[in-house]
């Protein structure tokens, strides 16, 4: 069985923290890559500030140097609302001989019991959680805890920072950087 690692997410835009939390659960439990699946449209928040378009395009410039880092456009190739379980059914017909680790940081673990269809898809995919400052990883469901160094980066505190004039430097990799500044984004 392969063993690959799944982080979703609407990366508006993809920051360091992503890459961390994606590398250190690699590590953790030795998956052969982390595919990170951009959603069109999250169920549970308000729709991404960009076009998919740019946040594809910055998220590819993020995974370029890394070959276990995967990206994957089967959320936005939908369009509309993406719900996990659909993604994983997917997944799992195109996929047969895989364990999926869906990877998901401690303020998704505690909102886990509101996810769409959940029972069922906690027989689908093991959730791995990761710690979130202001958020504990509990769970009533069975959830893999990876410890990985706390990184308080936030896309929502990227995007306010250019908005305040701030410097985002270091905070997301130097090609997403570029590409921020190169297109007049979240300003």
């Amino acid at each position: 069985m392969n063993r690959i690692g799944i982080l979703g997410g609407t990366f508006d835009p993809p920051h360091i923290g992503h890459l961390i939390i994606a590398q250190e659960v690699k590590d953790a439990l030795n998956l052969e890559q982390v595919w990170f699946i951009p959603t069109y449209e999250p169920p549970h928040k308000d729709v991404a500030t960009l076009e998919v378009r740019n946040r594809i395009e910055m998220l590819r410039l993020a995974l370029e140097d890394n070959d276990a880092f995967i990206l994957n456009t089967i959320e936005t190739e939908r369009s509309g609302k993406s719900y996990t379980i659909d993604t994983m059914r997917l997944l799992e017909e195109k996929y047969p001989n895989t364990d999926f680790y869906f990877i998901i940081g401690a303020d998704m673990v505690e909102y886990l019991p509101n996810w769409y269809n959940i029972d069922e898809l906690m027989n689908m995919v093991q959730f791995v959680g990761v710690k979130r400052s202001g958020y504990e990883l509990k769970s009533p469901f069975p959830i893999k805890v990876v410890d990985i160094p706390m990184v308080d980066i936030s896309s929502s505190v990227i995007r306010n920072r250019i908005r305040e004039k701030k410097s985002i430097k270091y905070l997301v990799p130097d090609s997403v950087y570029s590409y921020i500044k190169g297109h007049g984004l979240y300003e």
